[in-house]
C-alpha cells in the first residue's frame, strides 16, 4: 500500500512539472542583459527574444541596465521573479572571469545563476593599423622579444576577454607589454588605425567598421581554424604565433538556480530553435558571431574548462580588483 501511494505521488510530481512547463510562461517574461541599446550582444537578445514571444504567447521584454561591470543587471535579476519570468543576459566574464579577478563579488555565479542556453560565441581578430610594420603575429613577437615593455595593446577595462586575450599572448610568449584601457571601443580601435596602439583584440562587431574602412587591418584570427568570413586570414598559430593560442568571447541566458528542469528544458530548446532560423543567422554573420549548440552537460563542461583557464591566467598576471 505504501508503495503504490509513493508511486501514486511520483507520478502526480512528474504531470504536475510537465503541467507547469506547459502552461509556463503565464505572464510577460523579462530579458534583462548588461548591455547597452545597440550592442551587437544587446541585438542578438532582441531578435531572440522577438521569435520566443511568438513561441510562447507571451510579451518578451529585453530591459537594459548597463554599468557598473553589469552588477546593476545582476542586482536586477537577483530582486526579480524566481520562476523563470526573469531571465538575464551574461557575458563571459560575469561567469569564468570576474570570480578570480575581484576580491568581492555582488552575486555567486554558482548559487545566483543557472546558464541555459549559449546565445553565441566569437573570436577576435589581431588588428593593426593599415600601415603598420607587423604583418604577422610572429612580427608582433619578435620585436616584443626584442623591446620588453615598449610594446602596447588596448582594451576597454581590466578583465574583459580582449585584455585576457592580449595578455594570455604575453604569457605563452613570455613578453612584456603595456595594456592601456580605453573609456569607449570606437576611442580603443581609432587608437590602433593611427599608430597609438601597436595592436589590439577585435571582433567583427567592434573593429570591423574601421577594418572594412581601409583603416585597420586584420593579421590573424584567434581560433583554432580560419574564419569562414575571412579565409584569407590565418589563425594565430599560422601567423607566427604560439600554438593553441585561442580567445574568444560568449554570452549566455541564464535563469535563477532551482528553476525547474522541464522549464530549463523549454526554454533552451526554444531558445535553440530561434537561433536555427535564417534570419537570426543572417544576422549572427554580420557581427561574426557563431552559434554554438550544446547539451547542458557539454556546456557545464564548456564553462567549466573557460573558468580554468582565466583562473590560472589571471593568477600568473597577478591583477584583482575591489
Amino acid at each position: 500500500m505504501l508503495a503504490g501511494s509513493a508511486f501514486a505521488q511520483g507520478a502526480a510530481s512528474g504531470a504536475a512539472a510537465a503541467a507547469t512547463a506547459t502552461d509556463w510562461p503565464t505572464k510577460p517574461v523579462r530579458i534583462i542583459t548588461p548591455f547597452p541599446a545597440g550592442a551587437g550582444p544587446e541585438t542578438v537578445a532582441r531578435v531572440v527574444a522577438e521569435k520566443l514571444s511568438k513561441k510562447w504567447g507571451k510579451p518578451v521584454i529585453v530591459e537594459n541596465k548597463p554599468g557598473a561591470n553589469g552588477f546593476l543587471a545582476i542586482d536586477a535579476f537577483k530582486r526579480g521573479a524566481t520562476d523563470g519570468h526573469d531571465l538575464i543576459q551574461l557575458d563571459n566574464v560575469h561567469l569564468v572571469v570576474y570570480p578570480s579577478l575581484f576580491k568581492k563579488l555582488p552575486y555567486d555565479p554558482v548559487k545566483d545563476f543557472d546558464p541555459i542556453a549559449p546565445l553565441f560565441k566569437t573570436y577576435f581578430f589581431v588588428a593593426v593599423a593599415t600601415n603598420s610594420k607587423y604583418k604577422t603575429v610572429g612580427d608582433i613577437v619578435a620585436d616584443a622579444k626584442a623591446h620588453p615593455g615598449a610594446l602596447n595593446y588596448g582594451s576597454w577595462s581590466v578583465g574583459n576577454p580582449v585584455h585576457l586575450g592580449a595578455a594570455q599572448l604575453e604569457a605563452m610568449t613570455r613578453t612584456q607589454m603595456q595594456h592601456v584601457v580605453y573609456k569607449e571601443t570606437s576611442m580603443l580601435y581609432t587608437a590602433v588605425s593611427n599608430g597609438e596602439l601597436n595592436f589590439a583584440l577585435g571582433s567583427v562587431a567592434t573593429a570591423g567598421a574601421l577594418q572594412r574602412a581601409g583603416r585597420l587591418k586584420f593579421i590573424a584570427v584567434t581560433a583554432p581554424k580560419r574564419h569562414p568570413g575571412f579565409p584569407d586570414i590565418p589563425t594565430v598559430t599560422e601567423s607566427g604565433g604560439p600554438a593553441g593560442y585561442e580567445v574568444t568571447g560568449w554570452t549566455t541566458i541564464a535563469a535563477p538556480r532551482g528553476l525547474p528542469k522541464a522549464v530549463q528544458e523549454k526554454i533552451q530548446r526554444d531558445i535553440e530553435a530561434a537561433l536555427a532560423e535564417p534570419d537570426i543567422r543572417e544576422r549572427y554573420a554580420t557581427f561574426g558571431y557563431d552559434v554554438f549548440p550544446t547539451t547542458k552537460e557539454q556546456y557545464q563542461a564548456f564553462i567549466a574548462s573557460e573558468s580554468a583557464k582565466y583562473t590560472e591566467l589571471i593568477k600568473r598576471l597577478n591583477i584583482s580588483l575591489d
